[in-house]
């Protein structure tokens, strides 16, 4: 199959935002994806944009993306996190995401980042053996944690008693 790897457009953000919300269903958590098609206009395409993003398109059709933005680490300093890597499942196999995982390397590589980090589901396998053949170095020893809205609440509510 034919394709291209382009940077996205605001135009193709409902396109972004469905392939988002068939990962979630992938990863079972279907009613998970809070962010609706505005906020990722908003988000990436205004003033100052909080992410960056690249399609992949076939037949003119948005089948695949990856979508990066910029962090700092304190022991190699400045850092690009891959948040999601997405290839619609008829495009699997086809060398879409292998193309896309390029352009974000690529793009790391000319910011001059020290390194690119992302998760993976302990149990997605085939997405595991992607990225270590890739080269990629999967650390299983280390625990992803975060605090979402109703815990970010709760701990403030801790804190000022």
């Amino acid at each position: 199959m034919d394709f291209i790897i382009r940077e996205a457009r605001q135009s193709d953000m409902p396109a972004v935002h469905r392939l988002i919300k068939e990962l979630a269903v992938f990863e079972k958590e279907a009613n998970a994806v809070d962010v609706t098609v505005d906020d990722l206009v908003a988000h990436g395409y205004g003033p100052n944009p909080l992410f960056h993003c690249f399609v992949g398109e076939s037949d003119d059709e948005v089948v695949g993306m990856a979508l990066v933005y910029n962090r700092y680490s304190t022991w190699k300093g400045p850092v690009v996190h891959l948040e999601d890597l997405i290839v619609t499942e008829r495009m699997r196999g086809s060398g879409l995401g292998s193309a896309l995982l390029s352009e974000v390397v690529r793009y790391a590589h000319d910011l001059g980042v020290k390194r690119i980090c992302w998760e993976v589901l302990d149990w997605n396998e085939p997405a595991i053996k992607f990225y270590e053949s890739k080269g990629a170095k999967v650390m299983r020893d280390w625990d992803v944690v975060q605090l979402d809205e109703a815990g970010i609440q709760a701990f403030l509510n801790q804190v000022e008693c």
